[in-house]
């Protein structure tokens, strides 16, 4: 598939459920309410969009949530994506959680294909966790992501930079990361969704978040590159990996190659726009052929980039949606 801009996309990220069991202040509100169940699709629905995903070019699917292990039998879905995995018709099937049911399910995404997964983790300090995800339990992530590990999964940690909340927890982070062989990923929050904690209090660009790094330790720009937006740095002596993803600071648009499906069957070309297309009612309504031409459409509506830093100078112009609503 290709886009207006000429930009080929072969990622899709798939939103499972709107659920989580944390509230991370960057994410959504304490009080947040959810898609009813009819509402969301079937995992025969996401199945049979995968499949023609596949046909029109897609090679790595992520399945994000909310957290995607908190969804009723996802074990199902894992394993019948993992099908496409071991058939190579994908290239690579991963996920984003947030760690607090891995300990369960870390055998069963390693035996569905699963090479690697990405863990949401802002800080190893255990009250500092609790406060930023409003009530989880550091110990059972920690159990979590040793556990993925031993099941021989390749870990990489997203770490959301926070003004004045976690920055104290970087050089730790990156220790124990190094220490266990795991990637460290830093993002920038993101103006999404109403409700939130204050933008402007807890966005700090990453340059100014990485300032500690520079201070104490050698950084050598790498070539490696993953399916997603990050760039990347050797941290020596560490010998850590470090990615770096910037959508407020320095904008990586112009290479973007994902599309979202979300868990009420609605696909965004853009995290930070709008404009999508509606499967779950051609499914539903009408006949497969209706997803083709649907897919289409949407290349034809994924802008050439975000407008982030214009929603965070103008809060009128913030998208409503969550991001647990659209997936990581």
């Amino acid at each position: 598939m290709i886009d207006g801009f000429g930009r080929s996309i072969d990622y899709l990220r798939i939103s499972v459920t709107d659920r989580c069991n944390f509230r991370c202040t960057y994410c959504m509100p304490e009080m947040q309410s959810f898609l009813p169940h009819p509402d969301l699709l079937s995992y025969d629905e996401i199945t049979t969009l995968v499949a023609r995903f596949i046909d029109h070019g897609i090679r790595k699917i992520r399945l994000t949530g909310g957290e995607p292990l908190v969804r009723r039998d996802i074990a199902v879905l894992i394993n019948a994506l993992g099908q496409h995995v071991k058939s190579g018709a994908l290239e690579e099937l991963t996920m984003t959680t947030n760690g607090s049911r891995l300990e369960q399910f870390a055998p069963i995404l390693a035996s569905a294909g699963m090479k690697r997964i990405n863990v949401s983790l802002d800080t190893l300090d255990p009250e500092q966790f609790k406060t930023i995800s409003r009530g989880g339990d550091l110990d059972t992530v920690l159990k979590g992501i040793h556990a993925a590990k031993a099941n021989g999964l390749a870990i990489k940690i997203n770490m959301v930079a926070l003004k004045g909340e976690n920055e104290d927890a970087l050089i730790p982070m990156m220790a124990f990361c190094a220490e266990h062989g795991f990637d460290l990923t830093l993002i920038e929050t993101m103006p999404l969704g109403t409700g939130v904690s204050e933008r402007e209090a807890q966005y700090i660009s990453l340059d100014a978040f990485t300032a500690p790094i520079r201070q104490q330790y050698d950084l050598h720009p790498l070539a490696h590159k993953s399916a997603g937006p990050a760039r990347y740095w050797r941290v020596d002596p560490l010998g850590l990996r470090l990615g770096l993803i910037t959508p407020m600071s320095q904008n990586f648009c112009d290479h973007c190659n994902r599309i979202r499906l979300t868990t009420d069957g609605k696909i965004y070309m853009c995290l930070g726009s709008e404009l999508h297309v509606d499967l779950r009612k051609a499914l539903r309504e009408g006949v497969p052929s209706d997803v083709d031409h649907l897919l289409q459409t949407a290349l034809r509506l994924k802008p050439q980039r975000h407008e982030f830093e214009n929603q965070f100078a103008q809060p009128d112009l913030r998208l409503k949606r969550h991001m647990n609503a659209t997936g990581g």
